[in-house]
């Protein structure tokens, strides 16, 4: 699709970073892309309508659903994108800590799917795309509870998927490595840091200093987004880059001892 195809996508969180690049790529490729941040921006996505909604707000899901279809009357594509990180040892953070990025990264998914789906069923087609994670395939040290989450959008996607098909609308997660985005920087803080962990802190962030300029660019995650929303066939998962297809690999068929040294290892602790 290079002309304008007729159909609406929903990029959540598309002020910068994957979503940006999603948003972009779909406007290009013929959507009319309607872009979301929590705050208005002067500098959104090219060819993009950026609008604020706040995905922890039923309210502000509710009123941009019905924006949007009051403007075109109809969503094809939702690219559930919005998140917030969060690194550190597990008992690091509090519980109110883990529940609120619960509350962006699955409930968020949950609040904007369950406001597009009545249009989608209602016209009998329809596509979602979760942005997920490499960590909702395979937990990494100091990631406990945003692998947890990741691992959560896995299963809800799966089983939504199963349940919406018989209306022709298929759900798909992308699962991205490490991308060179602010996504890192912009991370939430374990909110009871202990000294204990200083030295594995100091360790991850020297991981994070090396991988992260190789990492694959958004652009790259976009494309894989675009030929989730356009195959004929959509898969229900989608590795985006080399390091994430190498890992899924890994971990189906590389004896588990095995894989688990190569991830101590990686991670610069003791095998």
């Amino acid at each position: 699709m290079n002309a304008n195809s007729g159909k609406t996508a929903v990029v959540t969180g598309a002020s910068s970073g994957i979503g940006h690049a999603s948003a972009e790529a779909l406007s290009r490729a013929g959507f009319t892309v309607f872009g979301t941040s929590r705050r208005p921006v002067s500098n959104g996505p090219d060819g993009v309508i950026m609008l604020v909604c706040d995905v922890t707000d039923g309210a502000s899901v509710g009123a941009l659903v019905s924006t949007v279809l009051a403007q075109t009357g109809r969503i094809d594509l939702l690219v559930n994108n919005a998140g917030v990180g969060l690194l550190g040892g597990a008992e690091e953070s509090s519980v109110a800590q883990v529940q609120a990025l619960f509350d962006v990264n699955l409930f968020g998914v949950i609040r904007m799917i369950n406001a597009v789906l009545p249009s989608m069923r209602q016209r009998g087609e329809g596509r979602i795309i979760n942005i997920g994670s490499i960590l909702g395939l395979v937990p990494a040290p100091y990631s406990a509870h945003y692998s947890a989450v990741k691992h959560a959008l896995e299963g809800y996607s799966e089983s939504l998927d199963h349940e919406v098909r018989a209306f022709d609308i298929r759900v798909s997660v992308i699962e991205p490595a490490f991308v060179r985005t602010v996504f890192d920087q912009n991370g939430i803080e374990p909110d009871s840091v202990l000294q204990e962990y200083d030295r594995a802190r100091a360790g991850l962030k020297a991981l994070l200093g090396d991988v992260m300029p190789k990492a694959d660019a958004p652009e790259m995650v976009a494309d894989v987004v675009v030929k989730a929303a356009t195959d004929a066939r959509p898969r229900r998962r989608y590795t985006a880059g080399k390091a994430a297809r190498q890992v899924s690999i890994l971990r189906r068929f590389a004896p588990a001892e095995m894989f688990d040294k190569s991830l101590r290892k990686q991670f610069r602790l003791p095998v």
